[in-house]
């Protein structure tokens, strides 16, 4: 087991003040900051990924998450991005409790990063998801989307991911009516990588509902669009 003050010690050696006070001025979020890199968290989750139990590596995860600490809770996150943890009832469930805890969409990422594989690993937490969708919290309302990103990104979708894909456009489509900036760009991002791989169902999408949309989203949705 990792104790966590050395976890949060091998973090702060590699901080930097000046960085610290640039962070904390650009996420607008009050909390510690030390100005650590992120290829830094990246190795500092790596290893001690490989050192500890997945047993441990939950707790450990869960008390950097708990100290609000901006490069804990990203390291924290970074200890659960991992395509195949078995089981991982228990991985789940302690991202899912972190989400109405969001409050910027940096750590709100990184959580969503880790979540999107387990929802790839069990796709019938989209049920549960699907209940963010009706949050009023900006955030967890916005994690809907993002944590099901990995639907935009498959070359070769079966017939359950386009149905689980087509379900996510439902969610897009009723955010379309959400003025909120972050809502907005959810959906655009959403649709922009879509875009990649299903181009035909986004202009679809767009020619829909893009006239819900902001100018600003539907134009940054179709910005990747191959020409038609």
């Amino acid at each position: 087991m990792i104790p966590l003050e050395d976890a949060v010690a091998t973090l702060q050696m590699q901080g930097d003040a000046q960085k610290a006070a640039e962070m904390r001025k650009y996420h607008k979020v009050d909390r510690p900051y030390f100005g650590v890199a992120n290829p830094v968290i990246d190795a500092a989750a790596k290893a001690w990924r490989a050192e500890v139990t997945l047993d441990e590596r939950l707790t450990l995860a869960s008390e950097l998450w708990d100290s609000n600490i901006h490069e804990c809770r990203v390291a924290a996150a970074k200890l659960l991005v991992q395509a195949r943890i078995k089981p991982d009832d228990a991985a789940w469930r302690l991202i899912a409790s972190w989400v109405p805890q969001f409050d910027g969409w940096a750590i709100a990422d990184h959580v969503s990063s880790a979540g999107g594989r387990r929802l790839l690993a069990e796709p019938a937490r989209l049920d549960e998801v699907e209940g963010w969708t009706r949050s009023d919290h900006l955030w967890t309302k916005r994690a809907a989307l993002v944590m099901t990103l990995p639907w935009t990104k498959m070359n070769n979708p079966g017939p359950d991911d386009l149905l689980a894909r087509e379900r996510i456009l439902g969610w897009a489509a009723d955010y379309t009516r959400d003025p909120a900036w972050f809502i907005q760009k959810a959906v655009s991002w959403w649709l922009r990588e879509l875009g990649r791989h299903d181009a035909p169902r986004v202009r679809r999408f767009l020619a829909e509902h893009g006239d819900a949309m902001k100018p600003s989203a539907r134009k940054d949705a179709s910005r990747k669009l191959p020409p038609a």
